[in-house]
């Protein structure tokens, strides 16, 4: 059975304060995009050739006791007495860039191991084992636009819609792990209400919403800042780093010819659903 794991954004995050249990209250919106990796779970392997997991694509460097899909196998596993499986993912997604990428694969493995083994899984179940895998995970059992709270398990849906916009991401050539974000931002009180300023037109977005990582990780990296300053020159309604970066994206009314604007990146474009 396949399935296609895709990438979110982040529009606005706001780093509120640390928790006893080390990690943070955040507020942002995640916003679903096309950008998509593939991936295929064969229950009962008739070919002993296959191996357990199989990376094509981008290679992952993770072991695959710390890979997001084996650990959700994992879980069902112990819990369901789970026959061995095949697991094929040809990774898109890049790494590092606060996509979401490692978490879309983790629900999408939850989703297809619960069909494939007819385990009658209802949406709240898989939420709980998505909160054991990573704070990005629960998104993905909603997998539309939802403001997230707490650590992102607290959502509400919310009344935005981009449909017909054009968006491009870049990712360059390095990654930003979660650790190193959160290791040297302050969390503090935003004067910045999610809720409110997406419901204003797109060209007032980037006087009212903020990703609170940009701050120290534009100091650190002078790469990210130029990216997004090209995506502003060239007419992005709204540009910002998603997550904890690295990539950052443009949010467009027209389609662009982009050839050769950021040489040595990732780059990606799409239209918005």
């Amino acid at each position: 059975m396949i399935s296609f794991p895709n990438a979110k954004i982040n529009i606005g995050l706001n780093i509120l304060r640390r928790r006893n249990d080390g990690y943070h209250d955040i507020e942002t919106i995640f916003y679903p995009v096309k950008l998509r990796d593939i991936l295929e779970i064969i229950a009962n392997p008739p070919d002993n050739h296959l191996p357990a997991f199989q990376n094509t694509g981008l290679q992952m460097e993770v072991p695959l006791d710390k890979n997001l899909c084996i650990k959700a196998y994992r879980l069902l596993q112990k819990e369901f007495k789970l026959p061995e499986i095949s697991i094929h993912l040809h990774k898109i997604i890049p790494f590092g860039a606060g996509l979401g990428g490692g978490s879309s694969d983790a629900v999408f493995t939850l989703n297809l191991l619960n069909n494939i083994f007819s385990l009658g899984l209802a949406k709240n179940k898989i939420q709980n084992y998505a909160l054991m895998l990573g704070s990005d995970c629960f998104f993905f059992t909603e997998n539309e636009p939802i403001i997230a709270r707490g650590r992102g398990e607290l959502i509400e849906h919310v009344d935005l819609s981009l449909t017909g916009y054009n968006i491009i991401i870049v990712k360059p050539q390095f990654g930003i792990s979660t650790i190193e974000a959160y290791s040297e931002v302050i969390p503090h009180k935003s004067a910045c209400n999610l809720e409110d300023s997406i419901q204003t037109p797109i060209e007032k977005w980037p006087e009212l919403i903020v990703n609170d990582f940009e701050k120290h990780l534009f100091d650190k990296y002078p790469k990210l800042p130029k990216i997004k300053e090209k995506l502003y020159k060239i007419g992005a309604s709204y540009a910002s780093m998603s997550g904890s970066g690295s990539a950052i994206y443009g949010i467009f009314k027209d389609e662009l010819d982009i050839t050769d604007l950021f040489p040595g990146c990732f780059v990606w474009k799409g239209i918005m659903e």
